[in-house]
């Protein structure tokens, strides 16, 4: 793990250094991280404390990866409109351009073309401004809605879950019959382009019996109601997103599975995380607008029983890029031999590598 000044991370956050110590004592305390629907995509704060709290190599040379904490997503959401001081440009945006600058001047990138790098873009518009000049490194990413496929795919990149938004049910004991409504939905009725899909949802279910549909957002006690909601119910609605792959919206599918509400996906593109050990198929239903109602009804009591997930995000997100490691290599070993580039050479380079401000 790159060893970055805090202005990249924990500072975002609101932690101050003492100007010595790039992080701080988490074994003391674990500065938070921002409340709100800002936990959405708190995935590049867990995966660096997870990493703080690890043991890693001391040399480069032996890192399979390289990660960059860079808490992208908060940055964007807090600084990207903030105008950095006598400058025509974003806090955000300076972040950005600063860290691309350092990454392609390390012989560790040169090595491999950035390709075994690690870089969290969860928000989709938190690497947009750079995302040019890094886009040979992984990317962990929400969705590719917003991505041209050069810049970020499936055969490169890894898709990684939003941070449910409701309260967890660890030691849940719910039963088929204790879950007075049949499907769920509270949402926004409107919703960009894809908003057709949901108004003609809304028309098909709001006379069914046991059928809750209807608009809501995250304002006031909306995370709360929703909640309440969804462990009400046996099935749970999930919607087409505001792009063709992304969501359905996922923070709202995942909320569905904390909640033990199996959810009734309807979207024809979809990315889902860990699909290469998860059958989503088992613990979802996939259907089209029409058969939302019919064939949800036709699930029996045992198999919406199986329809249970509990999963360990961050350590599935580290098994996922696990798994990606032959594949980050062949890339590096055939963009070395088309490009003539010897292995690299920095057998005695300590780790952590270091930004200086």
């Amino acid at each position: 793990m790159y060893d970055l000044p805090p202005e990249f991370h924990f500072n975002l956050l609101g932690w101050k250094d003492d100007g010595v110590n790039l992080w701080p004592d988490v074994r003391v305390t674990v500065p938070p991280y921002a409340d709100g629907l800002n936990l959405q995509h708190s995935i590049e704060y867990w995966l660096t404390l997870d990493l703080l709290h690890s043991e890693k190599v001391v040399n480069s040379s032996e890192a399979d990866v390289m990660f960059v904490p860079f808490f992208s997503s908060i940055s964007y959401n807090r600084f990207w409109n903030v105008k950095k001081q006598d400058e025509n440009r974003s806090v955000h945006v300076a972040l950005l351009q600063k860290l691309a600058t350092f990454l392609r001047n390390q012989d560790e990138w040169k090595s491999s073309n950035g390709m075994d790098h690690i870089l969290v873009a969860h928000h989709p518009n938190s690497l947009l401004d750079a995302r040019a000049k890094l886009w040979p490194a992984m990317f962990i990413l929400s969705d590719f809605g917003r991505y041209p496929a050069s810049i970020a795919n499936i055969e490169k990149d890894l898709i990684a879950p939003y941070r449910h938004m409701i309260q967890s049910y660890a030691n849940d004991s719910s039963e088929f019959e204790s879950c007075p409504i049949f499907l769920y939905f509270q949402g926004t009725l409107h919703w960009k382009d894809r908003g057709l899909i949901w108004q003609t949802l809304y028309y098909l279910l709001k006379s069914e019996p046991n059928v809750y549909f209807a608009s809501g957002d995250a304002k006031k006690n909306g995370f709360k109601l929703s909640s309440q909601g969804m462990k009400s119910s046996k099935f749970c609605l999930n919607i087409a997103g505001d792009t063709p792959v992304s969501e359905v919206r996922k923070i709202r599918l995942f909320n569905s599975i904390v909640s033990h509400c199996v959810p009734v996906i309807v979207s024809d593109q979809l990315e889902l995380q860990f699909e290469d050990v998860l059958n989503y198929s088992e613990i979802c239903n996939f259907i089209s607008p029409i058969d939302a109602i019919n064939v949800t009804r036709s699930i029996s009591k045992s198999e919406w029983t199986r329809m249970w997930l509990r999963n360990d995000a961050v350590q599935m997100t580290w098994q996922a890029i696990s798994r990606w490691l032959p594949i980050i290599r062949r890339r590096i070993h055939r963009w070395r031999r088309f490009n003539n580039v010897d292995a690299p050479r920095f057998e005695s380079l300590p780790l952590p590598l270091t930004l200086r401000s």
